[in-house]
């Protein structure tokens, strides 16, 4: 079931995601494999990016960015540089809150004639990436939600929701999540790092602004589609406020099963103690044709992060690496 790896070589892995959620998965992935490409979400309007792509014709650098110092090498240097790439500005001024690496990023873009896949790949080097950076479009994109208020008596219950910010910021329940532009541009890189994988992985994160807006492409959904690669998903510890207030394991599945639309589905990974109903999520996992493997991949302090050693051997089980 899925794609299987040499023996002898390397799992390629592509990862989707953003922000921290898929920080933490890179975090996890480059203890099994160097073949790596991680698929970033370029939808973010808050904070530094935000600013960015209002003033600037740029991609959203911050989850590129993240995305980036996740997978830095080990070498004092490249931790030192990956670490300037994290520090935000402090002060009250006009660069007060923006990461240096965000400004590196938008300016080597523009170097590069608007180039955002050259400019990470030369970042990459910079820092000893342990893989490659590329984003899941080549235009920016606007997340439109269509949110369920809590509020019975509320007129106007179902509001159409514009923007990845304010949809988090919006009290209630996501009832379906769409893109603008519908059908971006994907650059031929990440078309050919889907069709060489033998592992696509698919959260943790914000489920409806960081996970499922990758199955929304059509150019990657078909890509995905038509990939014999083992497609897995790491479920959230924890539902999220603004998003999935209140979501069960089985209702996260369900939503990602309802955005699919053909994409195969082989392994489902859910930390063990975030789960309530065992026989409700194995039915719900079962009913996508997938396999359910429940492990302690959370930090062992409690705290509600995914731990990279504990999820990287989840993960290495998985793909039948020891």
């Amino acid at each position: 079931m899925g794609g299987t790896t040499s023996p002898g070589r390397a799992p390629r892995v592509v990862a989707f995601g953003g922000g921290h959620g898929l920080a933490a998965a890179l975090a996890a992935w480059r203890r099994i494999t160097s073949e790596l490409t991680a698929v970033v979400t370029v939808a973010d309007d808050g904070g530094s990016s935000g600013r960015i792509r209002r003033e600037m014709p740029v991609l959203p650098p911050g989850d590129l960015r993240m995305a980036l110092a996740a997978l830095a090498g080990d070498a004092e240097r490249e931790q030192t540089l990956a670490a300037l790439f994290q520090h935000r500005f402090g002060g009250s001024g006009v660069l007060a809150g923006h990461p240096v690496g965000n400004l590196l990023l938008t300016g080597l873009a523009e170097m590069h004639g608007g180039d955002t896949v050259r400019a990470l790949d030369e970042l990459g080097a910079l820092i000893g990436a342990c893989g490659r950076v590329l984003p899941m479009a080549d235009e920016p994109l606007d997340l439109v939600a269509r949110v369920e208020t809590a509020d019975p008596d509320d007129p106007a219950r179902v509001r159409t929701i514009r923007g990845q910010v304010a949809i988090a910021a919006t009290p209630g329940r996501v009832r379906q999540i769409r893109l603008a532009p519908a059908d971006p541009v994907v650059h031929p890189a990440v078309l050919e790092a889907i069709a060489a994988a033998d592992v696509v992985s698919l959260g943790p994160g914000s489920w409806y602004t960081s996970v499922l807006p990758h199955l929304l492409v059509p150019r990657l959904r078909a890509a995905l589609t038509a990939s014999r690669a083992r497609v897995v998903v790491v479920l959230n510890l924890e539902p999220q406020p603004g998003e999935t207030d209140g979501f069960s394991p089985e209702e996260h599945l369900a939503v990602l099963q309802a955005h699919l639309n053909g994409v195969a589905l082989h392994t489902v990974i859910a930390n063990v103690e975030s789960v309530v109903d065992r026989r409700g999520l194995l039915d719900a996992v079962n009913g996508c044709g997938a396999e359910l493997l429940l492990a302690p991949v959370a930090e062992p302090d409690g705290a509600p992060r995914h731990d990279p050693v504990r999820l990287s051997a989840a993960l290495a089980s998985v793909v039948g690496v020891r």
